[in-house]
């Protein structure tokens, strides 16, 4: 157990993301510690805190963590996902909105690597113990089709196929309001939240960053909205939707005021050359039942 004491030097809205600012963690992994009662006011001890508590100036905590672990390779664990193709090359997984991808500080099990080496012992192999065979990655709350290399040497090819954008993904993303056309190319440089790490923005001097779309449906205020990721940036569909007044539902750190379970955006479509033979490989995922729901409910 690690324990130790911090003072707020500001007004923050929320508990959870003052913890995030000043100990680097995810807003997920603060929002634990507050809900396992790792987080007490040392002025008052007895008082109740929650992730959505606001902290004023110079309010006083003491926070206790758990003993960090020394995790150098993920472990095989059953995990609930689909696997939608796999052959000795590529395996293409249909990842459910909550399920990280990848083993980190704040997530040791549980993952989909942990999944995967669980389907495919094979994939222990790989150099990285802790990130087999991941060449993309998609948000904790993002559904939908991920690829997955079955080696070292595919995964270097499949890299370089997103350098080259010869992987053409497309997403669906239910959005607030109407945008003023029915497509178009969404563009700003992208870069870190100079006021919250945790998010990114556009920002002057950022990485050039586009994002072509289609409106498929747009009613009652929101949009039912088709993405093609033209580069490929951190939270890009998130960010630029959001710059253009136009946040994600769900999506709360991008502006989002409208009540949903996860950020509505799922990864629907993927086309690809398959590393080996080259044949044109291409998948479509239909969006999942609480997405479904969230869209009759917004769209009708």
């Amino acid at each position: 157990m690690i324990k130790t004491s911090i003072i707020s030097e500001k007004e923050y809205e929320r508990l959870d993301l003052f913890l995030c600012e000043k100990f680097q963690i995810s807003r997920n992994y603060s929002q634990r510690l507050i809900q396992k009662g790792r987080i007490k006011d040392k002025v008052n001890p007895d008082r109740i805190l929650k992730a959505s508590t606001p902290v004023k100036a110079n309010d006083y905590f003491a926070v206790r963590f758990p003993t960090a672990k020394n995790l150098t390779e993920a472990t095989p664990e059953p995990v609930d996902f689909d696997v939608i193709y796999s052959d000795e090359c590529v395996i293409i997984v249909n990842k459910p909105s909550g399920l990280v991808v990848h083993p980190a500080p704040d997530h040791w099990h549980g993952t989909l690597v942990n999944g995967l080496l669980y389907k495919f012992p094979d994939m222990q192999e790989f150099p990285n113990k802790l990130r087999p065979g991941i060449v993309q990655r998609l948000d904790i709350s993002t559904s939908g089709l991920m690829v997955i290399a079955r080696t070292q040497e595919v995964s270097n090819a499949i890299q370089k196929m997103f350098l080259t954008r010869s992987i053409k993904k497309t997403y669906l993303a239910l959005a607030q309001g109407t945008l003023k056309k029915p497509e178009g190319i969404l563009s700003g440089p992208i870069d870190r939240d100079p006021n919250n790490f945790l998010r990114r923005a556009v920002i002057e001097g950022g990485k050039r960053s586009l994002t072509g779309y289609k409106v498929l449906q747009s009613r009652n205020n929101f949009s039912l909205i088709e993405c093609s990721l033209l580069t490929g940036r951190t939270h890009q569909i998130r960010v630029h939707l959001s710059a253009y007044g136009h946040p994600i539902v769900g999506d709360e750190l991008y502006g989002s005021k409208i009540e949903a379970e996860r950020v509505m955006l799922h990864s629907w479509k993927l086309e690809f050359p398959h590393p080996k033979t080259g044949e044109i490989l291409k998948f479509r995922q239909a969006i999942p039942e609480e997405f479904r729901q969230k869209c009759f409910e917004c769209l009708h």
